[in-house]
Order: C-alpha cells, then sequence, then structure tokens
C-alpha cells in the first residue's frame, strides 16, 4: 500500500514538474480565490465578493507597482509572479475590505511585503516570508492605532468549508516541491499544541471539553493548512538539510499553535513564521550562497548533453549530492521560468570551480543556457538536498542512475577520488544506447563496479563491466544485485523509474531518491 502510494505520488510529480514552481503555486492560489470567491457568491466564507474583489485588485497593484519600482531603481529584470504569489496569499491571511481605511492597510501590507524583498535580504535572496511581513507589518501599525480602522490579519482562509479546496492545492504544491512530510509535521505538532492550550483554558475556566470538537476547529478552522502548505515550505526561507526543515517547521508549530500574548499582541501565526525563518537563515547562512558566477566554458558527457563550467566569485558550501539553483534571466521565459535545479557535477574540493550537468531541450531556459558565451555571468540562489553520503564509509552502497540522473554519483565519486577513499559501490547505470554512458572514465577509474542497462547492446565497456538489454524492472534489480538488503540504495532517476523498482528497494537498508521531472 505504501509502495503503491509512494509510486502514485512520484508519477504526479513527474506531471507538476512541467511547469515551474512560481506559476504552479499563482495557479494553485489562483484557483483556491476562484473557489473562495463562488462560496462568497453563496455567504459561506466571511468575506463577501465584493471585499474579495477590491483586496485582491489592491494588493496586486500596489505590491506589483512597488517592486517594479524596487527592481528597477536596483537594475533588475522585471519579474512579478513572486509578487502576485505574495499578493495571493495575503488576500487570504487579511481581513478583505471595501472601505478607505481598510482597503489603507491592505495597501500597506502589499507595500511591506514588496520591500521586504529588497531591503531585508543576503546576498540577492530574500530572509523573511515577504506576506508574514507585510501581515506582521500592518497588524503592528493596526494595534499601535486602534481607531484607523486598518484591515489587520485575519486568516479567514481558516474554513471547514475551505478546508478541501485547501487541501487539494496545498497537496499539488507540497508534491511538486516534495515538501508533503515537512507541511504534515507541521500540521499535526500545531493542531497538537492548539489542542492543549484551548483544553486547559477551558478547563481553567471550569468549561466543558470537547475534544473532538477542539480538534475539528484546529484543523479545519484554524490556519495551519494554509500556512504550511504555501508559506512555511518556500524553498527560498528554508534551510538545506532536511532535519534542518523539520526543526524549522517545528518551532513554527509550538509558537503558532500556542500563540502567546507579547506586548499586548498576539504572536500569532505570522510572527511565528518569521521566528522560523531566523531561525533557518541561522541555520542556512553557511551552506545558502546566493553568489555570482562567470561561465568559463562548456562540454559534452554525451551527444545529447552539456557540462557547463562555472567559476564562484566566493566560496560555495556544498556536500557531493546535493544540487543548486541556477538563475539564467531571458526575454519572455516559458511556463518553467528562470530558474532549474542542477545536481553539482563537481566535487567540494574543486572550488572555486563548479560543474552542473543538463540534457538537450527545447525550453526558453535551456536555450538561454546554451547560447552563453564564455564570461557571461550567471547567479546560484541556493543550495539544498539531502542526496549525500552515509557518514559510516563502510556500509556498502547501491547507486541506481538513468540518464543524467548519473550527475550526483559523479560529485560523490570526483569527491572519493579527490580524498582518497574508497567505498563499496555497486552503480547500475540505465542508458538508451552505449553513447549516453556519461562520465565512462571516471566510473571505470575509480573501480566501482557498474551494472550498464540499455535499450540496445553495447560493446566496448570498461573491463569488468556487466552489461544487459531491456528495461531494468524490479526483478532484474533484485536478480543483478543479490546482497541489495545489505546496501543503502540511492536512486536518481525519473519518478517512473523509481516507482517501478520500488517493490525491489524494500528490501535495502534504506532507500534515498533524487527523483526529478526532466529538466
Amino acid at each position: 500500500m505504501i509502495a503503491a502510494l509512494r509510486a502514485g505520488g512520484l508519477r504526479v510529480r513527474g506531471l507538476l514538474g512541467r511547469l515551474s514552481m512560481y506559476r504552479l503555486i499563482l495557479g494553485a492560489l489562483g484557483l483556491l480565490a476562484a473557489v473562495a470567491l463562488v462560496l462568497s457568491l453563496f455567504e459561506l466564507v466571511v468575506p463577501t465578493a465584493i471585499e474579495l474583489l477590491a483586496t485582491a485588485v489592491v494588493l496586486i497593484a500596489v505590491g506589483c507597482g512597488v517592486d517594479v519600482a524596487a527592481q528597477l531603481v536596483r537594475q533588475r529584470p522585471v519579474r512579478l509572479e513572486s509578487t502576485l504569489i505574495t499578493a495571493l496569499i495575503l488576500l487570504f491571511v487579511l481581513r478583505p475590505s471595501v472601505e478607505p481605511a481598510g482597503l489603507l492597510g491592505v495597501a500597506l501590507a502589499a507595500a511591506a511585503a514588496a520591500l521586504s524583498k529588497h531591503l531585508i535580504a543576503w546576498r540577492g535572496r530574500h530572509i523573511l516570508n515577504p506576506a508574514a511581513v507585510g501581515a506582521t507589518v500592518v497588524t503592528v501599525v493596526g494595534a499601535l492605532l486602534p481607531d484607523a480602522g486598518l484591515s489587520l490579519s485575519a486568516w479567514w482562509v481558516g474554513s471547514p468549508v475551505l478546508a478541501p479546496a485547501v487541501i487539494l492545492t496545498g497537496l499539488a504544491v507540497l508534491l511538486r516541491t516534495e515538501k508533503v512530510r515537512l507541511a504534515a509535521l507541521f500540521v499535526v505538532v500545531a493542531t497538537a499544541v492548539y489542542t492543549v492550550r484551548t483544553v486547559v483554558q477551558l478547563v481553567q475556566f471550569d468549561l466543558a471539553v470537547d475534544l473532538g470538537s477542539v480538534l475539528s476547529s484546529g484543523l479545519l478552522s484554524g490556519p495551519f493548512l494554509f500556512l504550511g502548505a504555501f508559506m512555511l515550505t518556500e524553498p527560498l526561507t528554508l534551510p538545506p538539510r532536511r532535519r534542518q526543515q523539520y526543526l524549522v517547521a517545528v518551532v513554527v508549530a509550538v509558537l503558532a499553535g500556542w500563540s502567546p500574548l507579547i506586548g499586548g499582541i498576539s504572536l500569532g501565526q505570522e510572527r511565528a513564521l518569521l521566528i522560523g525563518n531566523l531561525v533557518a537563515f541561522a541555520l542556512a547562512i553557511g551552506s545558502r550562497p546566493g553568489a555570482a558566477l562567470r561561465l568559463l566554458g562548456r562540454s559534452a558527457p554525451t551527444p545529447t548533453s552539456h557540462e557547463v563550467v562555472l567559476e564562484s566569485a566566493r566560496p560555495i558550501s556544498f556536500q557531493p549530492g546535493q544540487y543548486l539553483e541556477l538563475e539564467v534571466p531571458h526575454r519572455r521565459p516559458d511556463g518553467r521560468g528562470t530558474r532549474r535545479e542542477f545536481s553539482i557535477v563537481s566535487a567540494p574540493e574543486e572550488l572555486p570551480t563548479v560543474r552542473v550537468s543538463y540534457r538537450d531541450g527545447t525550453s526558453t531556459y535551456k536555450r538561454a543556457l546554451t547560447s552563453l558565451e564564455g564570461g557571461a555571468p550567471l547567479r546560484v540562489t541556493g543550495v539544498w538536498g539531502d542526496f549525500t553520503l552515509p557518514r559510516d564509509e563502510g556500509a556498502p552502497l547501491l547507486w541506481v542512475a538513468a540518464g543524467i540522473g548519473i550527475t550526483p554519483f559523479v560529485s560523490q565519486l570526483r569527491h572519493l577520488e579527490l580524498t582518497d577513499r574508497a567505498r563499496d559501490i555497486v552503480l547500475v547505470y540505465v542508458v538508451s544506447t552505449g553513447e549516453e554512458l556519461a562520465y565512462r572514465d571516471l566510473l571505470a577509474r575509480t573501480g566501482i563496479r557498474v551494472l550498464v542497462w540499455s535499450r540496445d547492446p553495447i560493446e566496448g565497456t570498461p573491463d569488468g563491466w556487466q552489461t544487459e538489454t531491456g528495461r531494468l524492472d524490479a526483478a532484474g534489480l533484485a536478480g543483478a544485485v543479490r546482497d541489495i538488503g545489505s546496501r543503502h540504495a540511492y536512486v536518481s532517476g525519473p519518478p517512473a523509474l523509481i516507482a517501478g523498482l520500488s517493490p525491489a528497494l524494500r528490501s535495502a537498508r534504506s532507500v534515498t531518491t533524487d527523483a526529478f521531472a526532466g529538466y
């Protein structure tokens, strides 16, 4: 059952991967706003339709206006997707209004959120969630000016009637960003803390306790589902490692669930998230570079792939097997946007040289990257990932790579070679033809056991390599690697491959995946 669910999730993620993260989130929030608008016509949610429309117009107009002005002043390319996402998040967080004073508060929140991306930033990346900044600013100003009538944060999105739409749209985003477990942890902890706090308060006042109603109120009538799906999991404000992300999720969950009073103002969900952002920044400050790069050159590991050689202006901290996000601004980007994730092919020991590889493609991003000339400036916007070697150097490993999925293993092999270390590794390498065997010399030089699976017969492989013809499936993997139960498995390739191998991988000591939807 679990394997089937995992396989289905990987296939869905492959479909969602055709859209950029920003456009998927924008679409999900737009759909959620449309659902809320329809419900408002039947008075099933708190805001009226005219309040929703008026608030959305002000949020988008002010947010985009301030953001565009800031980008022009800083001589940066104008991009509005992030601002539109922030505006739609604020639509669900603030109290919608048609009153002039209320809309003034909405405008203040939109302006503060847009400015925070430029003023509260480190190496080109914002530190705090912009929507949380905007909601906090207007709430604090409203507390200082209680008679002003500003729209404050209300989190009206926490409604049983909206919960199914929040769950479905949020799940699409979480599957795309691989943050389902992170959001689930946050929601569970936050709901549990909220329940404990509420029960304690009811007991203090000698009131009846209906545990089911309290749990339902926290889960379906509270902000935790929306906060976990659309705000906490924003990649730009998360630390790079999974354990660090779980720590941040628990910190925010406890603070949001308890929401103590500070200076007469409730800590609130948005302030809890900002505290979590600061914790994340402290954890990531040595690992999230936001570094400027320049193109040194390129090569072709196979007839259908490219390796780009870059030089970093400042040191980048990463571990072999992690990936970076590379920004290539260009005119009229398609649905995948101007940023793309790549496994790092080089080893940390090769810094300041950084290498990434990618397959041929027709996307505007790949065309722009392929057309760049030597010396062209680029930017790494972040380094993430847990596809790293286990600390126990004696642990036997099974690597499964499909096509360009070999890249994180190349980084690890180069690291082992440059540090003069050896590990017990079996590599199962799936390719279409012999020409697609990338980094053949490195694989042969390191002496690891290599099993090649290809569509057509392959000749001329290095001595000791084993070749198989046909499609790799779970039975084939189990038959080729008899001691899979003693090995830690790492699989890098399309979601469909990982899903198909799941039955065999269940017997491995552990399984770490690096699924990609084709970049």
